[in-house]
C-alpha cells in the first residue's frame, strides 16, 4: 500500500479522526477558492422606483375613471 503523508492518522484507539478528514478537506477547499469581491450594496433601485411610479400612475388613472363615472 503507498504511503500518504496526508491520510488521517489512527489515534490512540486504532481509529481515525473523522475531524482531521474533515479539517483538511476544508483547508483544501478554501485553498482553491478565489478572493471573493464584495458586492455593491443596493444597486437595485432602478427597477424599485419603475415600478413604485406604475403603481402610482395606476392609481391616477383609476381616480381620474372613477371621478369622470360618478361626476
Amino acid at each position: 500500500m503507498a504511503h500518504n503523508p496526508h491520510a488521517p492518522q489512527p489515534g490512540p484507539e486504532g481509529t481515525s479522526d473523522p475531524a482531521g478528514s474533515t479539517q483538511m478537506f476544508r483547508a483544501f477547499v478554501d485553498e482553491g477558492e478565489p478572493q471573493r469581491r464584495a458586492q455593491p450594496a443596493a444597486t437595485s433601485s432602478g427597477p424599485r422606483v419603475g415600478v413604485i411610479a406604475a403603481v402610482v400612475a395606476v392609481v391616477v388613472v383609476l381616480g381620474a375613471v372613477a371621478w369622470l363615472a360618478l361626476g
